[in-house]
């Protein structure tokens, strides 16, 4: 005889919009407290979950937030992720500039891109809406919809945050960092040119989505001078404000930082989220792999930012990335000496996020 939890679950796929409604509704905390109940039958209850995501907006909210609390589940992620029509009908629901629940649609995007197939999403194509402006990769569109999303300009509905966390995921592989780091036909721009003036936004989520992408990206080595060069994504102020707090330096030392990291205002805050600094010092080391990167970290005074990092950030994860740093930047090295690769050597603990 099934418990009423179970009788609950089954009445998902009433005909009646008021007894889903209820039923979603109910369900919510059970998704994330008792996934179990939501697995009998073959995932049955999943694959009626993923069908009202085109329901009515309330009943729509309740699914999909059970969505993305079941597919915490490996099962679940698998079989969610794996649907390629229902992936079809999320991200052509996500591009629409109506849909009210666009930030939980990408939230449960954020949760399939840890499946690894997902990865084709930089291949996947369908129709833009023209007021998005883009062109039919889906990762195009996904990127305009972050950018928009920072003033509202797009949906009132949604700032789309969470496809930092989307973008985060998917920059683990390789092809997918290619993009981040090469400018795309439609727009003439640089991927990580659009998403790197996140690095201090006052959305948490947007701050670390961006700051991992960032260091994900970084692990692209050959990328390390377009990274550097000023006239393409010149990341090194992007990366160094967020540590950097209203500290004043000495005249000397502050004449030779970047123009864009001098005179900051005393009230100047760091970045209150300690890992997010970690990451920032992490995409830094990588981007010492090259003594190009070196050299230009050194003329431009970058070891006294460094310092003033381990002295006001009480972390010691960021104490021990800043003295790997310092380590690096202030080694004496042979003239000529290149060295490819071996900052990162030197710190086995920076892995992709």
């Amino acid at each position: 005889m099934p418990t009423e939890l179970e009788e609950l679950v089954g009445f998902i796929a009433s005909p009646n919009a008021k007894i889903r409604l209820l039923a979603t509704e109910n369900l919510v905390p059970f998704s994330a407290s008792q996934p179990a109940l939501f697995k009998t039958d073959d995932l049955t209850p999943i694959k009626h979950l993923k069908f009202l995501i085109r329901d009515h907006p309330k009943i729509a909210e309740h699914a999909l937030t059970c969505l993305i609390n079941l597919t915490a589940e490996k099962d679940v992620l698998e079989y969610v992720a794996t649907d390629d029509r229902f992936l079809g009908i999320l991200l052509g629901l996500l591009v629409d500039s109506d849909e009210v629940n666009a930030n939980l649609m990408a939230m449960l995007l954020a949760n399939l891109t840890k499946w690894d197939g997902l990865k084709s999403l930089l291949d996947r194509k369908q129709p833009a809406p023209e007021k998005l402006g883009s062109d039919g990769r889906v990762i195009n569109q996904l990127m305009d919809l972050f950018v928009k999303g920072a003033d509202g300009t797009y949906n009132k509905h949604a700032d789309y945050d969470y496809l930092s966390y989307v973008f985060a995921d998917l920059s683990k592989h390789d092809k997918i960092r290619h993009y981040f780091v090469n400018r795309q036909e439609y727009d003439d721009v640089i991927p990580i040119n659009k998403i790197k003036v996140f690095t201090e936004h006052k959305s948490d989520i947007r701050r670390k989505g961006v700051a991992s992408i960032i260091k994900n990206a970084a692990f692209d080595i050959p990328s390390h001078p377009k990274f550097l060069d000023e006239d393409d994504v010149n990341i090194l102020p992007y990366v160094l404000l967020p540590i950097m707090g209203g500290e004043v330096y000495p005249e000397d030392e502050a004449l030779e930082m970047l123009t864009d990291l001098q005179l900051l205002p005393p009230d100047k805050q760091r970045d209150p989220d300690s890992s997010n600094i970690l990451t920032h010092l992490e995409t830094l080391t990588l981007l010492t792999t090259t003594r190009a990167g070196r050299d230009l970290m050194r003329s431009v005074s970058v070891y006294p930012i460094i310092r003033e990092t381990h002295l006001r950030v009480n972390d010691q994860a960021v104490q021990d990335a800043c003295e790997r740093l310092v380590n690096v930047l202030m080694r004496d090295e042979a003239d000529g000496e290149e060295n490819e690769g071996g900052a990162v050597e030197e710190d086995d603990d920076i892995v992709e996020v």
